[in-house]
């Protein structure tokens, strides 16, 4: 993805004969899926939410019924089946995206580089910055964000605990 579109779920199936589909979001922000919301495929298909609700959970992510205008029938969902959904940023400037934190440099607070951020790991304690060589950092210990660099207070010996770890 790129800043101007990122990943925000995917459509697993088709649900009914009216055309709702089922939705997994990858994403907390839940206004992605709001009446009125603009999504688009992976491929530029524009869709706009046209009624949406909870659906039954089987995983990590919260997943939704949802209708698209112009998207009616059986055929019209299972068309749309296993379609990545993607979304303009949202401006919120108290947040910190995914797509700030991939290929930032990460800084100890003496500014010596620990390395480049390649994922983020999903963790239930904290999610983890997973590095170019390695080492996962705890997201908590992230102190300040600047563009392209982000600066970490780590105890003692933390890093070298989870480099070269097997995950």
């Amino acid at each position: 993805m790129t800043p101007d579109r990122l990943e925000v779920g995917r459509v697993v199936k088709a649900h009914g004969v009216q055309g709702q589909v089922v939705v997994e979001l990858v994403t907390d922000r839940l206004e992605r899926v709001a009446p009125g919301a603009s999504l688009a495929t992976s491929e530029g298909r524009p869709l706009v939410v046209r009624s949406s609700g909870p659906a039954p959970a089987t995983g990590r992510h919260p997943r939704f019924l949802v209708r698209f205008e112009g998207v009616d029938g059986r055929e019209g969902a299972e068309a749309l089946g296993g379609a990545l959904l993607t979304a303009s940023p949202i401006l919120d400037p108290e947040a910190l995206w995914v797509h700030e934190l991939v290929g930032a440099t990460v800084r100890d607070r003496s500014g010596a580089s620990l390395g480049r951020v390649v994922a983020l790991e999903a963790n239930p304690a904290s999610d983890l910055l997973v590095l170019d060589g390695g080492a996962l950092v705890p997201l908590r210990f992230l102190v300040e964000h600047r563009p392209g660099e982000l600066v970490v207070d780590l105890p003692a010996g933390l890093l070298e605990l989870y480099q070269g770890e097997p995950r």
